[in-house]
């Protein structure tokens, strides 16, 4: 049983929500994603995050990391195998691929691969135009901002 989402109501109270409204759309279309490679998705600091994939007997050379668009994807695609007969393979080395859909103004701290995880840093970096400003509160005895003088005409 799928349910239909309306948000008719809430573009008619909020501006500059369009993003925000498709993305919720689309996760309610999607269809149940692949669970692998297994990852964990970590708050550190009010703005920075930490995303950490298992990824066993992948290289650095087999792994790609990239962000377009507020999207990080991550994919993998083992390139050697090992040599002579499998008896018994337990460690899944198919290819896969990973999206994240990301926050603005989500920038990558960095990517590091250690003991088969894959750790991934993001901060959330905010424009300085964005950024909460004081705004001084003017003298009540002065204007803010001064009447023009007209010179040689009659007021």
């Amino acid at each position: 049983m799928r349910t239909v989402l309306d948000f008719s109501s809430l573009h008619r109270s909020s501006i500059g929500f369009d993003r925000m409204f498709e993305l919720l759309e689309s996760a309610a279309h999607a269809t149940p994603a692949d669970n692998w490679p297994p990852f964990d998705s970590i708050k550190v600091a009010d703005d920075q995050y930490r995303l950490t994939m298992a990824v066993a007997g992948f290289g650095r050379d087999d792994l790609q990391i990239t962000l377009q668009n507020n999207v990080l994807t991550v994919s993998g695609e083992r390139k050697a195998d090992h040599a002579g007969e499998v008896l018994h393979r337990g460690i899944a080395n198919r290819p896969f691929t990973r999206r994240f859909e990301l926050a603005e103004h989500m920038q990558i701290g960095g990517a590091s691969l250690k003991d088969g995880l894959l750790v991934i840093d993001l901060k959330r970096e905010l424009p300085e135009a964005l950024k909460p400003r004081q705004i001084p509160i003017e003298n009540p005895a002065q204007p803010a901002i001064e009447p023009r003088r007209l010179q040689n005409q009659a007021a």
